[in-house]
């Protein structure tokens, strides 16, 4: 029988970070297989496969929608059999996934084929996704007691997005020193070693007690979704076209760009982690959002490289605590027991907000081009503000556990 990972809440920040950190590794090696690719996908698809922006956007959107289509599968898998399932299980179909990627090249099955092949190795990604990432969550906060739920969100973040940060500038060279089949390869090994040291920690143990029905969860925590969604075309824009954006001006170092991003956003978690816990998320997301949208612009007004990098940057910082200070909100309208819904369903606005971002975003660009798609990703930051305060002041309070 699963056992818990601790027998009493920490006593402190320090030892609750100390607890997360171990999870913080596992999550990084699994999320690699989405950053190791990430800014490499748009150039093969453009360049290798022939394709324009609308197929780009739609290669981007698929892990989004395989992930929105399983939240809820995985929201249950973690309440009714295990975190540590979901997340062992997430981690294995991400390097299925990877596996995928690596048949995908034109040479196999040709440019629809390998275009085919691709869109299905992205669905299945979203849902190796989905259950390492919402069991990640659901687990650490078990592990930590919901009074630190901020913070494990935050180191969940640190871990995915760090992935994001560090695997695209490498995705690069493992493309340049051996093709995108030995990137995908590579790819497909982290998750397992992911999975190996899941393995080797102690489970949390289901709650007890009747659990919510899904659609109810999501009926008390679709107002803060709707924010997160929101803040989530954004960041979406960023990674769908920036190397695109980049190649048109004729400029290099997407890929750090990409890692400005995840820079900023490692570092605003590890000194502004603990505010959503110790302020409340509504006061700390109505700083973030606005820093998303003056990123964006930035972005859209870039005249050099330099200046769109400092742009990725600002909105990486303004993201960094968009998503725990949202979530530190959301939580706390649900019992323990259905903790993995609650993140399923709450983790499944930012699948929504991505799986629009790509053909949305792709129709822009090919109607209007580049720097118009950021300037959508800042209104679209303007009207999460706009729900966030109206989420502040109309909707439900918490649920007493």
């Amino acid at each position: 029988m699963a056992t818990a990972s601790t027998d009493m809440a920490p006593a402190s920040g320090r030892e609750a970070t100390r607890r997360l950190l171990p999870f913080t590794v596992l999550v990084a090696l699994g999320y690699l297989t989405v950053g190791l690719p990430l800014a490499v996908v748009p150039i093969y698809v453009h360049s290798t496969l022939g394709f324009g922006p609308v197929a780009v956007g739609w290669v981007i959107a698929m892990q989004s929608i395989g992930t929105l289509l399983t939240r809820h599968f995985a929201g249950v898998v973690s309440d009714t059999r295990g975190s540590k399932l979901a997340v062992i299980s997430g981690a294995a179909t991400c390097s299925f996934a990877a596996v995928l990627y690596s048949l995908s090249t034109p040479s196999l099955f040709g440019r629809t084929g390998g275009l085919g092949i691709l869109l299905l190795a992205r669905l299945i990604l979203g849902l190796g996704e989905s259950l390492l990432i919402t069991g990640a969550l659901a687990w650490c906060i078990g592990a930590v007691g919901s009074r630190y739920t901020g913070r494990a969100m935050v180191w969940v973040g640190i871990a995915m997005f760090g992935s994001i940060g560090a695997g695209a500038p490498a995705g690069v060279g493992l493309l340049r020193a051996g093709g995108f089949t030995f990137l995908a390869l590579v790819a497909a090994l982290l998750p397992i070693l992911a999975c190996l040291i899941a393995a080797r920690k102690p489970g949390i143990p289901p709650h007890h007690g009747r659990r919510m029905g899904f659609l109810k969860v999501v009926g008390l925590i679709w107002p803060f979704g709707v924010s997160l969604a929101l803040s989530t075309f954004g960041f979406g824009t960023l990674f769908a076209f920036l190397g695109l954006y980049y190649a048109s001006h004729n400029w290099s170092g997407a890929s750090w760009a990409l890692s400005g991003f995840g820079l900023a956003y490692t570092v605003t978690r590890l000194i502004f982690g603990g505010l959503p816990d110790q302020m409340g998320g509504i006061r700390v997301a109505s700083v973030t959002i606005p820093l998303q949208a003056l990123g964006l612009i930035i972005l859209a007004a870039a005249p050099v490289a330099e200046v769109a990098l400092i742009g990725a940057a600002i909105l990486g910082g303004g993201y960094s605590l968009t998503f725990p200070a949202l979530g530190v909100e959301a939580v706390k309208h649900v019992p323990p027991q259905s903790r993995g819904a609650a993140m399923g369903a709450y983790v499944a606005f930012v699948d929504i907000g991505l799986g629009l971002t790509g053909p949305i975003s792709g129709a822009i660009v090919s109607h209007a081009g580049y720097p118009a798609v950021f300037v959508a990703g800042a209104l679209a930051s303007g009207g999460a503000f706009v729900a966030m305060m109206l989420t502040s002041n109309l909707f439900v309070r918490p649920t007493v556990d």
